[in-house]
């Protein structure tokens, strides 16, 4: 009896993939440029759906609001392209393509190091790994690529950039302060320890040139459509939904009129269909491009620092976050997110470039501001202290932390074990 229930219930909790679910699935994972043509099509294949008189159905290309890329090949063959030129050997040519398959369309590596470990057909190790990202992909072009967070895909960069070790000493102080919310008091340190103004804004402005989705310059696509745009109205700025290219659509009331005076004589499913599907279609694309910009409303309001005035300073933000907040299915937001990108002063960028995952589940710390707190205890500690010290000391502050985690952290910065220390 009690098996019967359970199964019972467990049948009436699944939910049915109608055609019309599938559909709208679907257009939420469409980019603009993609949907901008599905509109295109639904209005030659669909007479009930028509475009408004102000709309020009030819002009496919806004100039002011898209965005042309000027190679035909992808991030993912160039990259390919740059490892099999390289004199490396087999097993670091197999670790770079397992690294690039991981990267997406702005350039992030997504996957974590022992992720990586984990997906590989062949044998090696995290080291192995992190010894390949570092020393091939991040001296790949464009630079920037397989960074893990903003500020290393800023690093590669620099690193890469032709300006003096001062320069970069000081653009190093400034991304990997443990006061990155504050860049005054930054500044202020700076110059109290001897820097001068001049110097730290040099710096700053090296920091502000660099692309902080350094692979769209490779994206497959054509056109690189943004369905959102960063603007400052009465000094204030705020996320605008760009409407200028975007298809005015609507149905053709009076045909719909007529025909349905001729369908109560003579039924007829396919035209009954059309209409349907032409409603359908107005009420999703509405529904869709509302998401997106009541999204990309939250998404601004969570990283207003790292826009207005802290090129360094990206708040904690996940899918859940939004999802909990904005009352959306989990899987709404991560379709929402999806080959969406919004036009900001710091150029375009993919919606999901600005989600950072918390390294803690108690309390929001990025792998970034881990790692300074590691750096911190290591540099005050009198007797080196153990990963396992450190996590017990951290988690003694409120951070969740597993003692791998710590040991993770530590090897990506180069910091020796307690017993090399």
């Amino acid at each position: 009896m009690g098996i019967a229930l359970s199964q019972k219930i467990q049948q009436s909790q699944k939910v049915t993939l109608t055609p019309s679910l599938k559909k709208s699935i679907d257009l939420l994972q469409l980019s603009r440029y993609e949907l901008i043509n599905k509109i295109h099509q639904e209005i030659e294949d669909n007479p009930f759906i028509e475009k408004e008189e102000d709309y020009d159905i030819t002009s496919s290309i806004d100039e002011e609001f898209s965005y042309e890329i000027e190679s035909k090949k992808t991030l993912r063959d160039s990259l390919l392209d740059q490892i099999n030129d390289l004199n490396i050997d087999s097993k670091s040519l197999k670790i770079s393509k397992l690294i690039i398959d991981s990267i997406d369309e702005a350039g992030k590596l997504w996957e974590e190091i022992d992720e990586l470990k984990d997906i590989a057909s062949f044998e090696c190790n995290v080291d192995e790994i992190e010894s390949v990202l570092l020393n091939i992909i991040h001296k790949l072009s464009p630079y920037g690529i397989g960074y893990r967070n903003h500020k290393e895909c800023i690093e590669i960069q620099l690193r890469n950039k032709n300006i003096s070790k001062k320069t970069f000493k000081i653009c190093m102080l400034i991304i990997l302060n443990e006061s990155m919310d504050d860049l005054d008091k930054i500044q202020m340190d700076f110059i109290e320890n001897g820097g001068t103004i001049e110097s730290f804004e040099s710096a700053l402005k090296e920091i502000k040139k660099c692309d902080l989705s350094p692979g769209l310059n490779f994206e497959e696509s054509k056109y690189i459509y943004p369905d959102l745009k960063i603007v400052v109205e009465n000094n204030n700025s705020k996320i605008k939904f760009i409407n200028n290219d975007f298809p005015k659509i609507k149905i053709d009331e009076d045909l719909t009129k007529n025909i349905k005076k001729d369908l109560k004589k003579n039924k007829n499913s396919e035209i009954s269909e059309k209409i349907s599907e032409a409603r359908w279609l107005l009420s999703s694309v509405k529904k869709r491009n509302d998401t997106v910009l009541k999204v990309g409303e939250y998404i601004f309001s969570k990283q207003i620092n790292f826009f207005k005035n802290n090129p360094i300073k990206i708040e904690t933000l996940t899918n859940k976050e939004i999802s909990e907040e904005l009352g959306l299915h989990p899987s709404t937001v991560s379709r929402i997110l999806k080959n969406k990108y919004i036009d900001t002063p710091k150029g375009i960028m993919p919606l999901k470039s600005l989600m950072v995952s918390s390294v803690s589940k108690s309390r929001n710390i990025t792998s970034i501001q881990l790692m300074n707190l590691i750096k911190d205890i290591i540099k005050h500690e009198n007797k080196p202290k153990s990963d396992k010290q450190i996590t017990i000391e951290l988690n003694k502050r409120g951070f969740n932390l597993a003692r791998r985690t710590i040991t993770k952290y530590r090897k990506r910065n180069n910091i020796p074990s307690s017993r090399d220390r």
